[in-house]
């Protein structure tokens, strides 16, 4: 299965969210599944960079067969979108305990 995972990212450089996100790959790719990488490391000039990304992550949820939700997504904006997208959209949904 192909997974997404979302996470609270505001404030946190890519190496946090990185190492946050390690863990739960490891267990998902132990179990035979494929982790889509949703860390965009590259932004054009001129755009809402937090619109930006969430428009990139939305557009991977069409791309995966699930969206992993880690500890927090309720309190993170994007992440509800994203959340909400997913369920309206038929994916699969997992949360982290």
């Amino acid at each position: 299965m192909k997974i997404m995972i979302s996470q609270p990212m505001r404030g946190k450089t890519d190496k946090q969210i990185r190492d946050e996100r390690k863990a739960l790959t490891e267990a998902l790719e132990r179990e035979g599944h494929e982790v889509v990488d949703t860390v965009f490391e590259s932004v054009p000039n001129n755009v809402d960079i937090a619109i930006y990304l969430l428009a990139k992550s939305i557009e991977y949820i069409g791309r995966v067969d699930a969206v992993y939700f880690m500890k927090g997504w309720e309190n993170a904006r994007g992440c509800r979108i994203e959340h909400q997208v997913a369920v309206e959209y038929d994916r699969k949904v997992f949360y982290e305990n």
